[in-house]
């Protein structure tokens, strides 16, 4: 189209699965960002296809009584935090439709219980943490052009959406408590003040590439700057600050990352001050968390999660339990003291290190940790060597389970299945295989990350007669 097409007082009567809000205008469906259900708005098209449409509000007519003030002035350049505009209600509204929306309709579930969503405790910092960029292409927003103080360009924040390259400058982020923003904007002023140079993607040159903030509910942080360069000079000089600046730094790190990505999973932490991990606690359970460690970013409602996966499993002393995708071993510690046996099974051999840790210093003595191919290690003989679990927890990843641990998991017949998928969609496909052995027997959405229309869930499957 080589104009934009103006639709006036479009009417917004649902949200989508992706988040986008949904208008119809003759027999179109018309997807809009940042709009909510009740809105009456004005809209520019500018994707047209036959039986749908993009487009973008010009004005907003009437607004909805669930429309709401964005309360981040990074809204609308930053990539996260994308339901501001839409009431904390509201948006568990829609959370849970779509949950229910997907099993029912791309499943073809029915008769299952569904359960309220559980709400975050927290709407506002909830991360325990955040990983930021050092950039010497700054993303200047429209009311920042022509700003001649900003000609440096020098940025540290997130990456702007569909911009690989530049960086959004933040100045607050209520993601995380307010210590992250203090560390954060310290080492940006300190990196400034000595003329540390941000890192450009393009050329792969600069001393400053990220920067990690992670912490847990009692109050222990982790810092862990990530360098491209190895300037042992510089390098000291900002440790050193930064250790001086916070003294409630528990672990303070570095790591040299040369490579052309920023993935630092294969690189060396290496400990400049404090112990090499932090430590979270949830009900009488310690769970060590490494500089590398995948953990749970919602720590207050991924205690409340494990809290529901143990109520659908249905412990008992005696009973077997594997936990596939097991990742750092939570959920597989979480139901240790509650069964007699737990097998987890994770791809990252890292993180099965640091389930095999979190299992020695809480005593557990009845759980084992495999790391490879879902599909190469839940096998027969690994069934024949720890018994028929009595019960499955699943956990897999966005794309959820491929077809042939699906046939395992039948074959295997356990009595429970407990299916937690942060995607609802794949979670409906792969129980809908299951439905000639399985019956849905209920769900229980949780929000995970408010202001996002990400949503998690827990199906609860039981072995049909």
């Amino acid at each position: 189209m080589s104009e934009l097409q103006l639709i006036e007082k479009l009417h917004i009567h649902d949200i989508a699965d992706d988040g986008m809000a949904v208008g119809r205008h003759e027999n179109q469906v018309i997807f809009v960002k940042h709009a909510v259900p009740g809105d009456v708005i004005d809209v520019n098209v500018f994707k047209k296809k036959k039986k749908y449409a993009h487009a973008s509000i010009v004005k907003v007519v009437m607004p909805s009584v669930h429309r709401t003030d964005p309360f981040c002035t990074h809204f609308g350049t930053c990539g996260g935090c994308k339901w501001q505009y839409l009431d904390y209600p509201t948006q568990l509204f829609y959370k849970q439709k779509m949950v229910v929306d997907a099993l029912q309709h791309i499943g073809g579930l029915s008769g299952f219980e569904t359960n309220n969503i559980v709400a975050s405790a927290n709407t506002k910092h909830y991360r325990n943490k955040l990983e930021f960029t050092f950039s010497n292409k700054r993303w200047l927003t429209v009311s920042e052009m022509g700003n001649t103080d900003l000609l440096m360009h020098n940025a540290l924040g997130f990456h702007v959406p569909g911009k690989f390259d530049k960086v959004l400058d933040i100045n607050e982020c209520f993601l995380q408590d307010d210590k992250s923003n203090q560390i954060r904007l310290f080492v940006k002023d300190f990196c400034l003040t000595h003329n540390f140079s941000f890192f450009d993607i393009r050329q792969q040159t600069g001393l400053m590439r990220n920067l990690v903030i992670r912490n847990t509910t009692n109050g222990e942080w982790m810092v862990v700057v990530v360098f491209f360069e190895n300037d042992a000079e510089k390098i000291n000089l900002l440790m050193n600050a930064i250790r001086t600046q916070f003294n409630f730094i528990t672990s303070l790190q570095y790591i040299i990352n040369p490579k052309k990505n920023d993935s630092y999973s294969d690189l060396t932490a290496v400990l400049f001050s404090g112990l090499p991990h932090i430590t979270e606690v949830m009900e009488n359970l310690k769970f060590q968390i490494s500089a590398k460690a995948f953990f749970q970013t919602n720590p207050v409602q991924a205690h409340a999660l494990y809290n529901a996966v143990l109520k659908f499993a249905d412990l008992q002393s005696h009973h077997i339990v594997y936990d596939l995708y097991t990742g750092t071993g939570t959920i597989a510690n979480y139901m240790a003291p509650h069964c007699k046996h737990v097998v987890g099974i994770e791809y990252v051999e890292e993180a099965v290190k640091d389930a095999q840790v979190n299992s020695a210093i809480n005593n557990l003595s009845n759980t084992v940790f495999y790391a490879g191919d879902m599909r190469k290690i839940l096998t027969e003989e690994i069934v024949q060597q720890h018994g028929t679990p009595d019960v499955i927890i699943t956990d897999p990843p966005r794309g959820g389970m491929d077809a042939a641990v699906v046939a395992q998991l039948l074959k295997i017949n356990a009595q429970r299945i407990v299916y937690v998928s942060c995607n609802a969609a794949t979670q409906a496909r792969d129980i809908t295989l299951m439905s000639n052995h399985y019956t849905l027997q209920s769900i229980q959405p949780f929000d995970m990350f408010p202001h996002t229309h990400h949503v998690e869930n827990i199906a609860l499957l039981i072995r049909k007669n």
